[in-house]
């Protein structure tokens, strides 16, 4: 059902994330029948989640035919791509969860005009919680107006992440990341759907979010639910111009500057100084280990050389 209080084109965003989202319902009924193929290692696309694309984007050019489109299983193959106006489309942002029957899963929708995101839907079926938002009107859950968080120091704070998990992604980087945030913390979480935890932000249910190697289909609703909830969004050097940069943080004003100020040296856009100063670190961290792995082999030898002088027995 429509509501007369949204705007236009959100309404029919509205449309096309409940359709999948009861694609989405209807398959966690028996999740194990779900077939599953790989993209690459440990990313996984299903029968869900092209079924979930295919209602959206019939739902989205049957009423926008001149619109251009951005999905996450079809890229641009729809629509205009030179359109003004641009769907970017996420039809289940926590793959990996679904299939394994995490309910912690959503859909993804926003319009970007002239390169500005001005509409956003995500929608949780598991939950049936609906988060909107338009360009100057607020952010919404279940049509109710929602604000991020109001804390102002890290210390107090509860922020979502991501973990890297592609191949290529630089692990000992990110280790280094979170060693340095957690202890400035009350505490990090990977609920594992991006979009979702920036609505979560965005609502004031955690205080923060970050991740790196994410795609404009992961962040484009949900920063604008941010920033319509008095949040801000960007990189990890805090540039708002951040949707094709990969790295994303949010947070109400006083706890994204505190976030930027930890992270900004990790990001790819840091200077040279303190690009230096990480890879550093690294490289200290990593002869740690080395020095740790030879104290351990060091007992292995040596237990090894005592039992090669015990006497044999039962010779004939």
């Amino acid at each position: 059902m429509s509501s007369p209080n949204l705007h236009p084109m959100l309404n029919v965003a509205v449309k096309a994330a409940r359709a999948a989202g009861a694609i989405i319902n209807r398959a966690a009924l028996d999740v194990e029948a779900v077939r599953i193929s790989q993209k690459q290692v440990n990313d996984f696309v299903t029968e869900v989640d092209l079924a979930s694309e295919a209602i959206i984007l019939e739902t989205l050019l049957t009423a926008f035919p001149h619109h251009g489109i951005l999905a996450e299983e079809s890229g641009s193959t729809h629509g205009d791509p030179h359109a003004d106006h641009i769907w970017i489309i996420d039809p289940l942002d926590g793959t990996t969860n679904f299939i394994h029957g995490f309910p912690v899963y959503c859909v993804s929708i926003a319009l970007s005009v002239r390169g500005k995101i001005e509409q956003a839907v995500i929608y949780d079926p598991s939950r049936n919680d609906l988060f909107t938002a338009t360009k100057g009107r607020g952010a919404f859950m279940n049509e109710r107006r929602i604000r991020v968080s109001k804390r102002t120091e890290l210390t107090e704070c509860l922020i979502s992440t991501g973990f890297p998990f592609r191949k290529g992604d630089n692990f000992n980087q990110y280790l280094r990341m979170l060693a340095d945030l957690m202890p400035r913390t009350a505490g990090l979480r990977r609920p594992g759907a991006a979009a979702l935890d920036l609505a979560y932000t965005a609502a004031g249910f955690n205080d923060g979010f970050f991740e790196t190697g994410l795609k404009p289909w992961d962040v484009a609703a949900g920063s604008l639910l941010v920033t319509e909830a008095g949040g801000l969004v960007g990189n990890y050097t805090g540039e708002a111009n951040f949707l094709d940069q990969a790295e994303c943080v949010a947070a109400n004003p006083r706890i994204y500057a505190q976030l930027v100020s930890t992270l900004g040296k990790y990001s790819k856009f840091a200077g040279a100084g303190d690009k230096a100063k990480v890879r550093q670190a690294l490289e200290q961290a990593s002869e740690s280990q080395a020095d740790a792995g030879d104290s351990v082999e060091a007992p292995r030898a040596a237990k090894g050389t005592l039992s090669s002088k015990k006497p044999r027995t039962g010779a004939a």
